[in-house]
């Protein structure tokens, strides 16, 4: 090797055929990473000289990484490999790294005309958050890079991007992307329909709910909301505080419709794929299995079980994170079968990460599909609005900004239209009950609304909601725009909210 490199722990059951005489003199090399304290997912970094860093490798077991989430874990040390082998290029060592150093490495990165794919400021500041990580464990004097410093951050970093779907745009996102559909709206010839049900579940219940993609992509069947609210159009769960990006648990709420479909993914997809597992033996060669004994009720239920050996566990429901959950089986009719929602086509549980490639697979097709081969030979980056506005292009969090956005309006519409509250009135109830603001911060899991207003809807705030949605006072015959026209307008005034207004007159 000539280069930096990082190498991932696998996770149980995944590290391959590994040599009978060991790798690197090493017998038996899971248990031997296992001992040394590296868990599944953590980096190793490799020097060009085939030699594993023991010094980085004391970073990956400090506590500040440790403490990190897995995939952050994962974008740091991608960052960082690019930094190492930077510096190496100059036969610079990483603790001898100055400030020069880090400028220089910022030029390239973000603004030197030679490199063909400079990064934005958003992007940049991310990385300064992992060499500043590094260095201030290092105990690198003086820190060359400081996330802290106003300096060392981009003047153009975006705190989050905002990416919108008007509902009927992901209905075409949908139907072409994840049913296979024609620009005609029929089934294309030859379309491999086998994960259909479980991809557009999953979509319609993010939509629905306004969960990230690891809240929903981690629940486990016994999750899946059953109780009705009062109207009964809307169930209500509650996400486990493990798999948050807050640590913290809180209710969601689902649409009977979109639950209903999770419902037939799990009687359809799921079931088919749990039988070819059981046929194929797959799950009797997993490394660790935990079988459901009991489920406590109460306000902090236990998940109880046995493993493989006869010994019994227990952990609160809350704890158990999207990797403890994959093990974790139920007893169904023709043996152990998984507690874990969402299923590859082996009938595996699905990591919450792989959603990414679904949603990159169903954006492909819908520009294959809606754009013509001369659109398709300029990358979407430096695509014209025009053509850009012709294919829908979604992220599994995409489905949660939109869902935030779907939310704020009806609640604006209900609190404008159906109530016909005066500004007073609405200021009272405000105060009594928290204005939309506040209510889309609860569901969001928000801590702080200005969160809400900052990161989610604040490039709609200037256009006053509350006056678009509100019903005609100068004459009552005049009737309201439904929720489709104002998306409409709404993306006809605001830059960032896809709605394909022409494309769906066309198809139609």
């Amino acid at each position: 090797m000539s280069t930096w490199q990082v190498v991932r722990v696998p996770d149980p059951g995944r590290w391959g055929k590994l040599p009978a005489e060991g790798v690197l003199g090493v017998r038996d090399l899971p248990e031997a990473v296992t001992r040394i304290g590296l868990e599944p997912g953590d980096p190793v970094f490799v020097r060009p000289d085939g030699m594993v860093d023991a010094d980085l490798l004391n970073f990956v077991l400090s506590d500040a990484f440790r403490s990190m989430e897995r995939e952050s874990k994962r974008n740091y040390s991608t960052d960082m490999r690019l930094l190492l082998e930077f510096l190496s290029s100059r036969e610079v060592e990483w603790r001898r790294a100055t400030q020069q150093d880090l400028n220089d490495f910022r030029h390239w990165r973000c603004e030197a005309p030679e490199n063909p794919d400079n990064i934005s400021g958003t992007k940049w500041d991310r990385e300064a958050a992992a060499f500043t990580k590094l260095f201030r464990w290092g105990d690198v004097r003086p820190v060359p890079v400081d996330v802290s410093r106003r300096e060392d951050r981009a003047a153009d970093s975006v705190s989050s991007r905002v990416s919108w779907l008007t509902p009927r745009t992901w209905g075409l996102w949908s139907d072409v992307g994840l049913r296979g559909h024609t620009r005609a709206g029929l089934p294309a010839p030859g379309w491999d329909s086998r994960t259909e049900m479980r991809n557009t579940s999953f979509v319609q219940l993010l939509l629905s709910s306004a969960m990230r993609r690891q809240e929903g992509g981690a629940l486990l069947t016994f999750e899946l909301p059953t109780q009705r609210l009062r109207r009964g159009r809307y169930c209500h769960g509650r996400i486990a505080g493990a798999v948050t990006r807050s640590k913290s648990g809180r209710v969601f709420y689902a649409t009977v419709d979109a639950v209903g479909q999770v419902e037939v993914y799990i009687q359809s997809e799921r079931a088919w794929a749990i039988q070819r597992a059981q046929a194929a033996g797959r799950y009797e060669r997993l490394p660790v299995m935990r079988l459901i004994t009991r489920v406590t009720h109460g306000r902090n239920p236990t998940v109880e079980w046995v493993d493989r050996n006869g010994v019994a566990g227990a952990r609160e429901l809350s704890r158990l994170d999207w990797i403890d959950r994959q093990s974790l089986f139920l007893e169904g009719a023709e043996g152990p079968e998984p507690a874990y929602l969402w299923l590859t086509e082996q009938g595996l549980p699905m990591a919450p990460e792989r959603w990414n490639g679904v949603f990159r697979t169903a954006n492909l097709r819908c520009e294959e599909t809606l754009l013509t081969e001369e659109e398709r030979k300029i990358t979407r980056d430096f695509r014209l609005a025009e053509v850009l506005g012709k294919s829908p292009y979604a992220t599994p969090h995409s489905a949660r900004h939109s869902a935030a956005l779907y939310l704020l309006i009806v609640l604006n519409q209900l609190m404008e239209s159906r109530y016909g509250l005066t500004k007073a009135e609405r200021r009272d109830f405000a105060l009594l009950f928290g204005d939309p603001w506040w209510l889309v911060k609860t569901i969001l899991g928000h801590t702080d609304v200005e969160t809400t207003k900052r990161h989610y809807l604040a490039p709609v705030a200037h256009l006053q909601l509350e006056s678009i949605l509100a019903m005609a006072d100068e004459d009552e015959s005049e009737q309201a725009e439904d929720l489709d026209g104002v998306f409409a307008r709404l993306a006809r005034e605001t830059a960032g909210i896809q709605d394909i207004d022409a494309l769906l007159k066309v198809a139609s």
